[in-house]
């Protein structure tokens, strides 16, 4: 009679981010001949696998997206804006066109800043006299971040955890010794990392259970507003204490590119379209979590649904959001 061996889950943790830590290796080993092939597991201790990640010794390229999207400097913001909508993603590292060297980044949330009331808005106000279509036609230049916090591709996975947190930010950049930019590190990488693997660990100890929300009456400028007060990317909507959705800087940059709202950006009536409702900006399929559902279940509900964030529900009732940003914090302890 054949005896299975029993697996406890230290070994089945160690067994799948094994798997997918050298499934990243070997697409990036095949890109790059000259690296060296590395097949070997990763060597876990007891410890939870959240941990061992965060204190993992390879370079941020086996994790990082290769080749993303840039823009040089003199990209219109309009132009930004559309790229972001079309492609699916909420920030461009901006380069120099002649040397190709990391210049500035350009994030979702500096654009609906800049159009809906943050501090860069001052700039449609003075220096554009309250053009919108001449504001949006403006080099991109002109509300980047020219300070950017970048790594070096053989900078460690670690580094970009530390980094991310500590900065409070979505995504890093990765540049090469002439600092071109080589690949770009975010939460939604590490959430692909962790998807589906027990942390042993609930959600609550993590989430936000006191976020900031927006009435359903709400206008689409009072939702960027409170986002841009909040440091936050997105905000939960409510009809009295009923959840109706969640609406992120992504959606409200999407509604910016397209349809109706760019209508009003070429007639100079903008401020018309973020004065309508912005629950009219929620999109369906949103999933509700409970708060003893564990992390890396909620990573991979995010990674299935190619979204940021999840509604905290029980019996119905609201009770705050859990978002990628929380379960990367998870993940540098």
């Amino acid at each position: 009679m054949k005896i299975k061996k029993k697996i406890n889950v230290p070994d089945q943790e160690r067994l799948l981010i094994g798997q997918k830590i050298n499934k990243l290796k070997w697409k990036l080993n095949r890109k790059d001949p000259k690296m060296m092939s590395i097949v070997a597991t990763m060597d876990f201790g007891p410890v939870d696998f959240m941990a061992h990640i965060s204190r993992h010794n390879d370079d941020i390229m086996i994790m990082a997206t290769e080749e993303p999207i840039t823009l040089p400097p003199t990209a219109t913001i309009i132009n930004a804006i559309r790229t972001m909508s079309n492609a699916g993603i909420r920030r461009i590292p901006i380069t120099n066109a002649g040397t190709n060297r990391l210049e500035g980044m350009i994030t979702a949330t500096d654009i609906i800043g800049f159009l809906g009331g943050g501090s860069k808005n001052l700039l449609i106000k003075k220096h554009f006299k309250g053009n919108f279509l001449a504001a949006v036609n403006a080099d991109v230049r002109s509300i980047m971040h020219d300070e950017v916090i970048y790594l070096e591709k053989h900078a460690r996975i670690a580094d970009a955890i530390k980094i991310m947190i500590e900065k409070k930010i979505g995504g890093i950049p990765v540049v090469n010794e002439r600092k071109h930019v080589c690949g770009i590190c975010t939460e939604k990488d590490f959430m692909g990392l962790v998807a589906g693997i027990p942390a042993n660990r609930s959600i609550n100890q993590y989430m936000n259970k006191t976020p900031e929300k927006a009435q359903s009456y709400s206008t689409i400028e009072s939702a960027v507003r409170m986002m841009l007060e909040k440091g936050s990317r997105q905000i939960p909507v409510m009809k009295g204490e009923k959840f109706l959705g969640i609406v992120t800087a992504s959606d409200i940059l999407d509604y910016i590119a397209t349809g109706h709202a760019f209508e009003k950006i070429v007639t100079g009536n903008f401020h018309e379209t973020l004065e309508g409702p912005v629950v009219s900006l929620i999109k369906r399929g949103t999933t509700p979590v409970s708060a003893d559902v564990d992390l890396g279940k909620a990573a991979q509900i995010m990674t299935d649904n190619s979204v940021s964030s999840l509604p905290v529900m029980e019996n119905g009732v609201f009770y705050g959001i859990v978002t990628s940003g929380d379960i990367l914090h998870a993940i540098s302890e």
